[in-house]
């Protein structure tokens, strides 16, 4: 299948929210949602794919904008809304060229999405494009990933395929399967990765399509991500274990940061 040159699209992203089963409880959500109330509106969800958390800050009465790459995650999100008759803002734009008519008190990237930015250069640029659409005293906010973190003398760590989600779909009944395979380049702290999908009917394979991104995303130290904020002029910068408000320790590999525009 010849699938478009965005990220996101075709099966990857019919099936996200079924692969994802229900995420209401996930932590993340209560986190942003203590710092909305802390810092304040409006709020800008970048990489907002479908809606998860959009949509639900959006019925809570939030002033809430999305962003996101995908015009098919963004197509399903306006269904999404149409339900539940809310009418979100959002923008199909890439994070690097950020470009909209309003500033925000919170900015959210969750789900690491900012480390779909593979090249530092855009890295920089989508810094200081977020800290221009800061209101002054406004906040980003951003989840990390440490993708690798153990020792090793090889330079290419190449996984095997596993299965790393699968769910019935319920408008005919079949099996949506998802395989995965990453490739980790140490030196340049990059992964690649294969996603291969499966439609099955009565245990047999009907259909399959293929994503392979290469690389897929980079992955920051705790000091290469704090740097990124200084370099585009934040301050008070902390730095949190995974979705909480414990201080991240120097072992956690999931941390979230929080740098404010003075």
């Amino acid at each position: 299948m010849d699938l478009e040159s965005y990220e996101y699209s075709g099966m990857m992203a019919a099936a996200w929210d079924l692969l994802r089963g229900d995420t209401a409880n996930w932590e993340d959500r209560f986190f942003y949602r203590g710092l909305i109330v802390r810092y304040g509106q409006p709020v800008l969800d970048v990489g907002c794919g479908t809606g998860r958390l959009l949509l639900d800050y959006l019925a809570q009465g939030i002033d809430i904008d999305g962003v996101d790459v995908s015009p098919e995650m963004l197509a399903i999100c306006a269904e999404k809304a149409q339900q539940l008759g809310l009418h979100p803002g959002v923008f199909e734009r890439v994070m690097q060229k950020l470009d909209l008519p309003r500033t925000y008190r919170t900015i959210m990237v969750p789900s690491s999405s900012f480390q779909l930015l593979t090249d530092p250069r855009d890295a920089q640029e989508a810094m200081r494009r977020f800290f221009r659409h800061l209101k002054l005293g406004g906040i980003l906010v951003m989840p990390f990933m440490l993708l690798w973190n153990e020792p090793t003398t090889q330079r290419i760590v190449q996984g095997v395929w596993e299965v790393n989600g699968e769910a019935v779909r319920p408008e005919d009944g079949s099996t949506i399967r998802r395989w995965t395979r990453s490739t980790f380049d140490l030196a340049q702290q990059l992964e690649s990765t294969e996603d291969r999908y499966e439609v099955l009917r009565d245990g047999a394979v009907i259909a399959t399509e293929m994503h392979v991104r290469s690389p897929a995303t980079r992955w920051y130290t705790q000091q290469q991500a704090v740097r990124l904020y200084e370099e585009a002029g934040f301050t008070s910068i902390h730095i949190f274990k995974e979705f909480s408000e414990e201080p991240a320790s120097a072992e956690d590999t999931v941390f979230s940061i929080v740098g404010m525009r003075p």
